[in-house]
């Protein structure tokens, strides 16, 4: 059965967020950067209360919490919303306290910071803050979303390392268990700027079962039962391989180049659709529809 709740996973932008420039006050309509492209606004105007939504970001990731926090926090208040709050929890002791329970329990939308999405897993992983947050993603109208590393652990397995230029070397990208939002699919972030396709190539010929997802900066999915839509300026990139018919893998030595037959690739841009049920893509501006009828021919 598919949760109720909503993700809204980004591809990221910079470690520090998109608010680090020094006229930020004076400028802040040009400041807005990806979050201008409607991003943060479809979390807001997918949330339980809209702009009266609670929110809680979460800045676990980030080696500069208070940085980012402050500055999520504004672009969310410059959209109109009301409630917005900072949750920087640094250890498994505090995400087991009754204090962070109660936060999560409260919250209509979970906003997760960039980062290091090993670090939020093995701080968040497991806990009750994470238990209670899933079972409100499950069973409720909340919204989890996240930017890189909060997008990367939103899955049931995550990449955590693995450098682009040698991707496609069995052994160079390694996984580990995420935060288990949506299952099926492994995700990678910054993925166009930083040329990331081969390390969803070889995160899908390792289990073929798996999706793969690469988000561009300034890009996001949207995710609502079956359906995820994109959303942002960018592209996101998946990587299906159900249909791969022979690769090298289990015969190679760690290290080794990789080959793959027949390993299918999408690509997404705003308002386009994929049915994660049907794995059928619509393209919202396609030239191909719709079809135009052709008259039948009369003897």
């Amino acid at each position: 059965m598919r949760p109720v709740g909503k993700l809204m996973i980004i591809g990221g932008a910079v470690n520090k967020g998109s608010f680090s420039e020094t006229d930020y006050d004076q400028n802040i309509e040009k400041n807005l950067n990806f979050f201008e492209r409607g991003i943060l606004r479809k979390i807001i105007t997918e949330s339980k209360h809209k702009e009266d939504s609670v929110i809680e970001v979460i800045t676990t990731a980030s080696q500069i919490p208070q940085i980012v926090g402050p500055e999520y926090k504004r672009a969310f208040e410059f959209l109109g919303a009301k409630n917005v709050n900072i949750l920087d929890i640094q250890n498994r002791e505090q995400a087991n306290s009754d204090a962070m329970v109660a936060r999560a329990h409260s919250a209509d939308v979970v906003m997760f910071t960039g980062g290091d999405q090993l670090r939020l897993t093995s701080i968040l992983g497991g806990t009750r803050f994470h238990d209670t947050i899933l079972l409100k993603y499950q069973e409720t109208d909340f919204v989890y979303s996240g930017t890189s590393a909060g997008a990367a652990a939103a899955s049931e397995n995550m990449i955590y390392q693995g450098s682009s230029s040698e991707a496609l070397l069995k052994g160079e990208i390694k996984t580990t268990q995420g935060l288990g939002f949506i299952d099926n699919v492994i995700v990678d972030t910054h993925f166009v700027q930083r040329g990331r396709i081969g390390r969803l190539f070889q995160a899908v010929v390792n289990n073929p079962r798996t999706l793969g997802i690469g988000l561009g900066e300034d890009t996001g999915l949207y995710i609502h039962g079956d359906e995820m839509t994109a959303v942002g300026s960018g592209l996101v990139i998946l990587v299906d391989g159900r249909f791969i018919k022979d690769t090298n893998l289990t015969n190679i030595h760690l290290g080794e180049p990789i080959s793959i037959d027949n390993l299918t690739v999408h690509v997404m841009s705003v308002n386009d659709c994929f049915n994660l049920k049907t794995k059928e893509l619509t393209i919202e501006n396609s030239q191909y529809s719709p079809v135009p009828s052709v008259p039948d021919v009369k003897n």
